[in-house]
């Protein structure tokens, strides 16, 4: 039999210069940058930038994307309209996913035949500023409530606490979402952003290449897990039960969600920016329990299985520590996405080539002979 990688495991399938996942050192750098230096020294905006533009930007240049990205906020009436309609209990990934290809509908620029890179970025950009405005939306709507005007005085980060919640962003609040969106902004040929190049390569448009890539995270084993962590936290429901929980989990031969990583074999870095900020909300509110009992688990699987925690794993805690409903979690995982697919997609662009991988055939040797429908 030929041999061949299942899932495309260690198969190379493009070049990109965008990001670089290291898996056995435990490193992630944005264009040469390590993500613990772009945490510390720059907001998401800054990080856009840097993916579409390959450096970061000097001032100007950053009040000038802020100033495209906070303008660009607006929904067509339709998609505020499906919005509305749409079901209470829908999930929002689905919402996300229909809303994204209905924006499509609304773009003349979608369109790519031969690609014009230039309306590629436009478009890029537009569904920058305008997935976390879908969330938002949706999460009013089905709370009876209507849509707040979008502010362009705040942030990415804290115009979305404005919009999905009504209240004025603390400075704190904001700076945690901004540090979220920029560790999960992008992160090498993960299947969401394999699924965008898939589309585009076909020289589809962004907006079926990021319906795609919105539907391939929704899967627990790509941004469903950080909800399955809080799930977990839930029904352990407090510190003392936390061993015994994770005992029989590893008795069963259970999976235990956001531990482990495909790709990291040494602590996933971006873990310990929400664990920090983890640390920080405990404090601050008061409610140390979900942090504590998040440490507890990491520390039994670490010295059991020698697996580490992952993003999702902390990024869990800290969402719900913000009073992020659980179903809200995978979608703010799409918002900071958004940026890393559009810039992928502009970057399989610039040098396409159809993915058209070959099929191992394992089914019946034939020909066989067709036998008349009244004789089988």
């Amino acid at each position: 039999m030929t041999d061949y990688a299942k899932g495309l495991e260690g198969v190379i399938a493009n070049e990109s210069a965008l990001s670089n996942v290291e898996g056995a050192e435990g490193r992630l750098t944005y264009v040469g940058y390590s993500i613990d230096d772009l945490v510390a020294n720059c907001c998401y905006e800054e990080i856009v930038f840097l993916l579409y533009k390959g450096r970061l930007p000097k001032q100007d240049e950053l009040d000038a994307l802020m100033k495209r990205l906070r303008g660009d906020r607006e929904l067509p009436a339709g998609v505020i309209e499906f919005l509305k309609n749409a079901p209470k209990d829908a999930s929002p990934m689905d919402v996300i996913r229909t809303g994204v290809s209905m924006l499509g509908l609304y773009d003349k620029r979608a369109t790519i035949g031969e690609p014009n890179l230039e309306k590629v970025e436009q478009v890029g950009l537009s569904l920058v500023a305008k997935v976390p405005v879908i969330v938002a939306a949706f999460h009013r709507f089905r709370q009876g409530l209507e849509l707040l005007p979008a502010r362009e005085d705040l942030s990415e980060a804290g115009n979305f606490i404005w919009q999905a919640t009504g209240r004025e962003p603390t400075e704190n609040e904001t700076k945690i979402l901004d540090v979220a969106y920029t560790i999960h902004a992008d992160h090498g040929m993960n299947a969401s952003t394999f699924a965008a190049r898939v589309t585009v390569a076909t020289l589809s448009d962004v907006y079926s290449a990021i319906t795609s890539a919105v539907g391939t995270l929704k899967g627990p084993l790509h941004g469903g897990a950080n909800e399955g962590v809080i799930h977990m936290l839930q029904e352990i429901g407090e510190l003392s039960k936390v061993d015994e929980y994770i005992e029989g989990k590893l008795a069963r031969k259970e999976k235990v969600m956001g531990i482990g990583h495909r790709v990291y074999k040494v602590l996933d870095p971006r873990a310990p920016h929400l664990q920090r900020l983890g640390k920080q909300l405990a404090t601050e509110l008061g409610e140390p329990k979900w942090l504590q009992m998040s440490e507890r688990i990491a520390e039994i699987m670490r010295e059991r299985k020698g697996l580490n925690a992952n993003v999702d794993f902390y990024s869990a805690t800290v969402y719900y520590s913000l009073g992020i409903p659980t179903d809200l979690f995978t979608p703010i995982f799409a918002i900071a996405r958004t940026s890393g697919w559009t810039a992928q997609v502009l970057e399989q662009l610039r040098d396409s080539r159809l993915y058209r991988p070959l099929t191992l055939y394992v089914g019946p040797k034939g020909p066989l002979p067709v036998a008349p429908i009244g004789e089988r």
